[in-house]
């Protein structure tokens, strides 16, 4: 069949017969001729589809030139986020400065709730605190001798304003008489004596020895409870007791321990004498000064001082045995003194010790001759009759009566051996230069009754 240049079908038959007109024809990779295929405009609409509308340009903001009321806008919404954060920051501040009150006010608020038992019944009967053989417990003996202690405030003045100090007295009958220490006490001041039950009574000084350090007064028109008084011999090591006075001004203060050694010779720190003491555990401070140390069975076996104390250790406490404080006791209270002992009428520092040698060379401004001893003088009382005399502050003694002395005891064993109060006794002075040399010479004096308890 010859092929038809231009044809153009004159209906849809012949179209559909497959003939296609040669510029819709295409070759193909190998030179072979195609039939380009034609579509009828419903064959690429698609069917029962809207058609799509076109997506119209977005504009470019960065060329689009803010208005007033954009700019507006977002000054606007910086200016709420500034305000936002220092809100914020202040509220963080204040909560940290308030946070103490809030927590302060949550603790107030909360309820908290603590339980409470009562004792046993009858646990604090007094007779539960003491056995079939009258030993007390700790609180049987601190109740059974509380009203028998009372604490003792002295003034300088009449009108007790001064304050001079306190201590603790121990009541010894119904009608006032109180033992205390004589430091405690002053010479020429005044004294008030407070009760267990609070009540005040005037105190006079009956007598006081300074040189044992024991002192007695009495209040008048009071009815007061006596303690009981026990032997202090019957004392044995590892025993227990309780110390009852009044420390700081703390009323009826008891602390315990036990008896850690009896017949101890201590020496005052004031004025030298040795008296027989116990020692214990128990504490003993400055304001338990004449009270007592008792025993389990309500019974006081010695009198506490803070004069007789060991300096150089904790935990030592002394007290004056009963048994070496009655016969001063009872003398006070017959004679107002001590009868019998004497003065010499001065004050003295003597050698018993390298630290006293040391102030012996530090009053005289140089130092003594190698081996040199005696008892230095530092001052005499002008009312005594070794003050007419030729023995003047600065010498020594170094004798009595042909006996060798450089401590304290050993002058008062040399002359208490010997002699009394009205005798006259033989010493040899000497006088020692600051070039070393040394001039002896002798004296004799009366010795001076002691009735003022200050020696």
């Amino acid at each position: 069949m010859e092929e038809k240049e231009n044809y153009i079908p004159e209906n849809d038959t012949e179209q559909n017969n497959g003939y296609i007109p040669k510029h819709e024809r295409y070759n193909d990779d190998y030179g072979h001729e195609e039939k380009t295929p034609v579509y009828d405009e419903f064959m690429y609409k698609p069917v029962g589809f809207e058609e799509e509308k076109p997506v119209p340009p977005v504009p470019d903001i960065r060329k689009r030139k803010s208005t007033g009321g954009e700019k507006f806008i977002i000054f606007l919404f910086i200016m709420i986020i500034l305000l936002s954060t220092a809100l914020a920051l202040y509220g963080i501040a204040n909560d940290i400065y308030r946070s103490k009150d809030v927590i302060d006010k949550i603790k107030t608020t909360q309820h908290v709730v603590l339980y409470q038992e009562k004792k046993p019944e009858g646990a604090n009967d007094l007779s539960n605190f003491v056995d079939e053989n009258g030993k007390y417990t700790i609180e049987g003996v601190a109740a059974a001798v509380k009203d028998s202690i009372v604490e003792i405030y002295t003034y300088s003045d009449s009108s007790h304003n001064v304050l001079s100090g306190t201590g603790s007295g121990v009541v010894m009958s119904e009608d006032g008489y109180i033992v205390t220490n004589a430091h405690v006490l002053q010479a020429d001041g005044y004294h008030t004596v407070h009760t267990a039950d609070g009540k005040i009574y005037d105190a006079k000084i009956i007598g006081r020895d300074s040189k044992t350090d024991i002192a007695v007064i009495k209040t008048e028109n009071a009815n007061l409870v006596p303690a009981l008084f026990g032997n202090s011999d019957e004392a044995i090591v590892g025993e227990q007791v309780i110390a009852v006075g009044n420390p700081a001004g703390l009323s009826n203060t008891v602390t315990d321990g036990i008896i850690s050694a009896v017949n101890r010779k201590i020496r005052s720190d004031s004025t030298g004498f040795e008296m027989d003491c116990i020692q214990t555990n128990a504490d003993i401070s400055p304001g338990n000064s004449g009270g007592a140390l008792v025993n389990m069975y309500g019974q006081v076996i010695g009198i506490t001082s803070s004069k007789y104390v060991s300096s150089s250790f904790e935990g030592l406490g002394f007290a004056i045995t009963i048994n070496e404080a009655m016969p001063v006791i009872e003398e006070l209270i017959d004679n107002g003194y001590i009868s019998g002992r004497f003065r010499i009428g001065i004050q003295l520092i003597d050698m018993d010790s390298p630290e006293k040698l040391i102030l012996i060379e530090q009053e005289l401004g140089f130092e003594l001759p190698e081996g040199f001893e005696g008892i230095y003088i530092d001052t005499i009382s002008e009312d005594c009759d070794i003050a007419k005399t030729k023995l003047k502050p600065g010498d020594f003694i170094t004798e009595i009566d042909g006996t060798s002395v450089k401590t304290y005891d050993e002058l008062y064993d040399a002359i208490s051996s010997k002699y009394g109060a009205g005798d006259k006794v033989p010493a040899k002075c000497a006088n020692v230069s600051k070039n070393g040399k040394i001039t002896y010479y002798d004296i004799e004096f009366k010795l001076m009754e002691d009735t003022s308890g200050d020696y």
